[in-house]
Order: C-alpha cells, then sequence, then structure tokens
C-alpha cells in the first residue's frame, strides 16, 4: 500500500496552479472537468502518479473561497536547499510565512510557505 494523493479544495484553480506549478515546481498531472458536477480536479506533483503520492486540487465552480480549519496541519515536502528554495519562492510572490531556519524542540531546518487559500506547505531540509 502507498498514499496515493491528498485533496486540497481551493477557491481559484488557475491561481492554485500558478501556485503549485510557476512557484513551487510541480507538474500538472491531469485535469478533469465534471459539467455535471460542477467541479474540476487537477493533480500536481513532482512525479508521476504510480511512482509518487500527489497533490488533488479540486475546485468546485460554484465556490469562491473555503475555510482552511484548524484541524488540518500542513503539507509537508522534503528539499535539497531550503534557503535557496525559499529565496526563489519569494521572487515568484510566494508567500514564506516561516523564514527557513531550525525548529524549536529538534535539529531539522524548516519554513513554511502559504498557498493561495491559506494552507500551509512545510519545507524540509533534506540531509
Amino acid at each position: 500500500m502507498r498514499i496515493l494523493h491528498t485533496m486540497l479544495r481551493v477557491g481559484n484553480l488557475e491561481r492554485s496552479l500558478d501556485f503549485y506549478c510557476r512557484v513551487m515546481g510541480m507538474s500538472l498531472l491531469r485535469r478533469s472537468d465534471f459539467p455535471g458536477g460542477r467541479f474540476t480536479l487537477a493533480f500536481v506533483g513532482y512525479g508521476p502518479e504510480s511512482e509518487t503520492a500527489v497533490l488533488e486540487l479540486t475546485h468546485n465552480w460554484d465556490t469562491e473561497a473555503y475555510q482552511v480549519g484548524d484541524a488540518f496541519g500542513h503539507v509537508a515536502i522534503g528539499v535539497e536547499d531550503i534557503y535557496g528554495l525559499c529565496k526563489e519562492i519569494q521572487e515568484k510572490g510566494g508567500n514564506v510565512s516561516r523564514p527557513p531556519g531550525p525548529m524549536k524542540h529538534g535539529g531539522s531546518v524548516i519554513a513554511f510557505v502559504v498557498d493561495p487559500d491559506g494552507y500551509k506547505v512545510e519545507l524540509i531540509q533534506r540531509a
């Protein structure tokens, strides 16, 4: 067994695709419109769905915004150069809400980015 994807509801699909693809460097893997249900699914990630977990961005056509809620934490991404990536993200207009640095109660170097819908993305420096 393996995790296939995590679904996030987004208010503006094009804005979210721009963030995840242009700012975060993911690729759009597939996109499907469902006119009968008035929604679109877009799958993005760093590799093929057959090999890695991806994000499913769900856009319900009649909903412009969602409350993130207090149960959701974050999506985590392992990165090679957290300092360089955070600089690139900021240069592309992304919101680095917690600059890279050591965890308060641990040794990992982390940073947080916030997507256009308010979802947190944790970046973790890989050893």
